[in-house]
């Protein structure tokens, strides 16, 4: 082969994944453009004072007053109080189950263990909405409706989370457990002291998943719960935004929406790198 055609050939190659490369960065731009968009005009038409239509780009003063009038008139406080009661209790709950789950699929062998694996990976493709009645008539027999335990009950395991785990206790090797169980340590010790800590991302992960999916879930305690004293925040800020005070008050409706989002878009910021590599490592695209 000729000098010139293998110089012409490595120079398509460049240029090919020289395109490559800039495709790989444009795509992802375009996709958090498109997800920046409405969370950006949401928060200039909460902190303008406009409050008749949504602005892109305010041309009005900027001002506190929608989110102060949104907070006094609607009772966010207790609705905070009762979402976070919901989120955490919810989580540290399924934090205890599904490292023991883990530990039991990806180190202790048994018998049907593959069978036991396949039945929980199954249960992620089954979508919550479709248990609602089943969970429903479950929750009413126990005598849990209008209650923030009938909420949190049918979620306290968690498919996905000991499939995460699963995945990242397996990255971690025997060798490191018989190092452990030899110095004397018991199977908690072990599970605590090998396991947990080197799995630090895979439980931000996972907390990060079952804190957003909880705090922004809305029809499921919106059937349970029908007090006023028990409502989450998804359900109070539904309420508002039907309510004929918020009628075609954009800035009141988006000053609402963003106190209900902005804890988790501050605790994505903060954990977003230890999100995306626990994915990673766990071999999960």
């Amino acid at each position: 082969m000729k000098r010139s055609t293998i110089i012409r050939i490595d120079s398509i190659n460049a240029g090919a994944r020289t395109l490559e490369k800039f495709l790989g960065f444009l795509l992802p731009c375009a996709l958090a453009l498109v997800w920046f968009i409405p969370l950006f005009w949401m928060i200039c038409t909460a902190f303008t004072e406009s409050s008749t239509r949504m602005s892109l780009f305010p041309t009005t003063a900027f001002t506190f007053e929608h989110l102060v009038h949104v907070w006094t008139s609607v009772p966010f406080d207790r609705y905070y109080v009762n979402t976070i009661i919901i989120v955490i209790s919810i989580f540290s709950v399924q934090f205890v189950f599904i490292t023991m789950a883990a530990y039991a699929l990806a180190v202790i062998r048994f018998k049907g263990e593959k069978l036991v694996f396949i039945i929980i990976f199954m249960q992620i493709i089954v979508s919550n909405d479709i248990l609602i009645i089943p969970n429903y008539l479950t929750v009413v027999d126990l005598k849990l409706a209008d209650n923030k335990l009938g909420v949190m009950l049918p979620f306290f395991g968690s498919a996905f989370g000991i499939f995460l785990l699963r995945q990242q206790f397996k990255t971690i090797p025997l060798e490191l457990r018989d190092a452990a169980r030899i110095d004397g340590c018991n199977t908690w010790q072990i599970i605590w002291r090998v396991y947990m800590q080197n799995s630090h991302t895979a439980y931000v992960a996972f907390g990060l998943v079952s804190i957003s999916y909880h705090w922004n879930n809305y029809l499921w305690p919106m059937i349970v719960l029908k007090s006023v004293e028990q409502r989450p925040l998804t359900v109070g800020l539904a309420i508002f935004a039907k309510s004929k005070e918020a009628l075609m008050q954009w800035s009141n409706v988006c000053a609402a929406a963003f106190i209900v989002a902005i804890p988790l878009l501050l605790m994505f910021i903060v954990f977003q790198e230890k999100f995306i590599n626990s994915f990673v490592r766990a071999g999960i695209k």
